[in-house]
């Protein structure tokens, strides 16, 4: 009996934690990808902003842009 129900309660625990999992990296990717959006927006990147609004690279363009493709503002 005890084995019955630990095979039937352990795929739902799993399935819950897959799905929060899923659900975080959704966030997370939402907001990089807005937050990369709004400063190629901002600085007149066209080229940048749609390549990043169309392509779904998981956070690997957005992330790039981020560190590495933003101008630089003069202070």
């Amino acid at each position: 009996m005890e084995t019955q129900l630990t095979t039937e309660v352990a795929p739902r625990v799993l399935a819950q934690g897959t799905v929060a999992l899923i659900m975080v990296l959704v966030v997370r990717e939402m907001v990089r990808k807005g937050i990369a959006l709004w400063k190629a927006g901002t600085k007149k990147q066209l080229a940048r902003f749609i390549c990043i609004f169309i392509f779904n690279t998981v956070g690997i363009l957005p992330i790039i842009y981020l560190a590495f493709f933003q101008k630089k503002e003069k202070k």
